[in-house]
């Protein structure tokens, strides 16, 4: 069933913001007060139908917010599916909310790393949150989440462990191709070779790293967001040991994006 945003029938009910991240792999549904504190999300799989998914997203996020649709004063939805989203006003950039939400969380002068699903993002914010520009990788499928799913499948591993395998490794196998199709094809040569899979799977992620870190240079503050992000944080920490430097995380990474809109969310309604 598809959730209408009425008019809030209660002027006394506080309202609340909404922001809408529909990716092609996971729907973030994020919920803000007043005050932008995160007060209700949902993270789910985009699945087919990404009316649906936003429509459910929105009805668990709600419930953790203690709200219901009608104390709804604004609603963004950006991401892949953005325009799927029946209860958003407005829609906007996943780079637009992506910078906004880091930015919120750490307001100076940052590069944001965002590694999604199916795409890699780097954002260059400046001190006052101004983008000063943006690179993109979105025509290939190394460097993102769909890789380490493709190459958890391959080494018949639960993509959750892959965390923990890499953290264990003790020789890195370090992989020269970038491409999925031919990574897979070495991951399978190093396996009859007789390599730690532990080892094998930090190759993956120090590949992963190194596709992003050849996208553009960073700043001397370097925020790293996405669901990739968000449940392999050892990744984190090879990014940091790379560039010679501390990463910081936002709280929940890979709710940035929906963060982002739903700060846009609350401009757009105090204007209403």
């Amino acid at each position: 069933m598809t959730t209408k945003t009425k008019a809030r029938a209660n002027p006394e009910r506080a309202p609340l913001f909404v922001g809408v991240d529909v990716g092609s792999s996971r729907t973030k549904v994020a919920v803000l007060d007043a005050r932008k504190n995160l007060i209700g999300y949902d993270i789910r799989k985009s699945g087919t139908d990404f009316t649906a998914t936003a429509d459910a997203g929105l009805e668990a996020s709600l419930t953790m917010a203690g709200g219901d649709p009608q104390d709804i004063a604004y609603a963004v939805s950006t991401g892949y599916g953005r325009k799927n989203v029946a209860y958003s006003k407005e829609t906007k950039t996943e780079i637009g909310c992506h910078a906004k939400g880091c930015y919120h969380y750490f307001p100076e002068a940052i590069t944001i790393i965002d590694i999604g699903g199916q795409d890699n993002k780097i954002i260059k914010l400046d001190e006052a949150g101004r983008r000063l520009g943006f690179k993109m990788n979105r025509k290939c499928a190394a460097g993102t989440g769909a890789f380490l799913e493709e190459m958890s499948a391959r080494l018949d591993i639960p993509l959750e462990e892959m965390d923990g395998l890499a953290r264990n490794s003790r020789e890195m196998v370090k992989l020269g191709s970038f491409c999925t199709v031919f990574s897979a094809t070495e991951v399978l040569e190093n396996i009859r070779g007789g390599k730690r899979i532990e080892d094998i799977v930090k190759g993956l992620f120090f590949s992963v790293i190194k596709r992003v870190l050849e996208m553009d240079s960073l700043s001397e503050k370097v925020v790293m967001t996405g669901g990739v992000v968000a449940h392999n944080p050892f990744l984190v920490e090879m990014t940091a040991f790379q560039i010679g430097r501390s990463v910081l995380v936002p709280r929940h990474p890979q709710l940035t994006g929906a963060v982002g809109a739903a700060l846009y969310a609350l401009d757009l309604g105090q204007e209403v």
